[in-house]
């Protein structure tokens, strides 16, 4: 506890007593929360980033990126997989490409990929980045699929399925919607999807560990697998696991190359932090073309919540914020932007889906609380 306590004694230096007492209560019930979520063998380890008018008001690790060789996680360098915040950077391309008049939202899918099947209805890049297109979600084991598909090769796993409904009538989320759209932007520029989302997202923003996993080309990219360290700037690819009532075991083996759009990117806590920040920043795009993103479609009349390729809601306080809740194989992960409180939360766990958002949303929320 002493070095936690000193840890939240020099964040505070030189503020009113006080507020520093206050601040330091509040912190240390956060420390409280994701320590006994360790200690109470919930997830294995977790990295924490949270930015308050453009500066780190708190970032550190918890519990282990990998349990068997005892390696702590480093909110700075320990990699984790983003699960659907992938969607948030695949959109963030879309927008570029919008604004470049490579692809319009409002145009018809089979514009740009004539060859997938035809259905009973027309949809658009639109309703696909809405997920009001009517394209179905995993069906059994495709959730873990481990097969090295590139995008254009997975059509053939839903390609054939009918719609849902009609599109522009109701909303159902999934990540095939991405896939399609991650193959009309490949089809639209003419070059490979990681390399384009290199080119517009990741060097402008300077994403360095921001990466596509299982994707070898000319874009950085890791290795298939768990890779230990690397050489560049000694950074950790976290190990990835699941939970059941016996505890933590890896997680099965997948490979998200084909579904990179909806949930195969890795990054660091730190590294999403600062992509969330840009969006404060005003550092993507123009207003005009960006506000469609970030804006909640509405269906007769009712919101969905949801932009194109980002959330969009209130907290149970009433605080209005984008961004995205993300689950995968072995990775769970948040993204808040809050932009009236010019805050950013950024959470990844290694671990599928450990039943943990409660007592994230309550972290989030003494930040509020003691941010002032």
């Amino acid at each position: 506890m002493k070095s936690i306590l000193t840890y939240l004694n020099n964040l505070f230096a030189g503020k009113g007593f006080e507020q520093e007492n206050i601040q330091l209560k509040g912190l240390a019930n956060v420390d409280r929360i994701l320590y006994s979520l360790i200690e109470g063998k919930k997830i294995p380890g977790a990295a924490i980033t949270v930015l308050k008018e453009d500066k780190v008001f708190f970032q550190k690790g918890y519990g282990y990126a990998d349990l068997e060789a005892e390696i702590k996680v480093d909110p700075k360098s320990t990699i984790f997989r983003i699960a659907s915040i992938s969607k948030n950077i695949a959109a963030t391309a879309l927008a570029h490409m919008v604004k470049d008049r490579l692809i319009d939202l409002d145009t018809s899918f089979y514009r740009y990929v004539p060859y997938f099947p035809k259905k009973t209805h027309d949809f658009t890049i639109r309703q696909l980045a809405s997920h009001t297109a009517g394209i179905r979600g995993y069906k059994g084991k495709e959730y873990g699929l481990n097969k090295p598909y590139s995008i254009k090769d997975s059509l053939q796993v839903f390609k054939d399925d009918p719609l849902l409904f009609e599109p522009g009538t109701e909303y159902h989320y999934n990540s095939y919607d991405w896939v399609l759209i991650s193959l009309a932007m490949q089809e639209a520029s003419g070059i490979p999807f990681e390399e384009y989302v290199q080119e517009k997202v990741l060097t402008p923003l300077d994403l360095q560990n921001t990466f596509p996993e299982n994707v070898r080309s000319s874009a950085p990219s890791l290795p298939v697998g768990r890779v230990g360290t690397f050489e560049k700037d000694d950074h950790e690819l976290a190990t990835f696991y699941t939970k059941n009532k016996l505890g933590f075991r890896k997680a099965i083996p997948v490979n998200n190359r084909y579904k990179l759009a909806g949930g195969g990117y890795v990054s660091t806590s730190g590294d999403i932090a600062k992509f969330g920040q840009a969006y404060l920043k005003k550092e993507i795009l123009d207003d005009d073309v960006i506000s469609q993103f970030i804006t909640s479609v509405k269906l007769k009349g009712k919101a969905t919540f949801y932009g194109l390729g980002w959330q969009v809601s209130q907290d149970k306080a009433g605080r209005s914020y984008f961004g995205h809740i993300g689950n995968g194989v072995g990775g769970y992960s948040n993204l808040f932007v809050y932009p009236e409180k010019r805050m950013v939360f950024s959470i990844l766990i290694n671990c599928t889906n450990p039943g943990v958002q409660e007592e994230l949303d309550m972290v989030v929320d003494i930040f509020h609380n003691n941010s002032q």
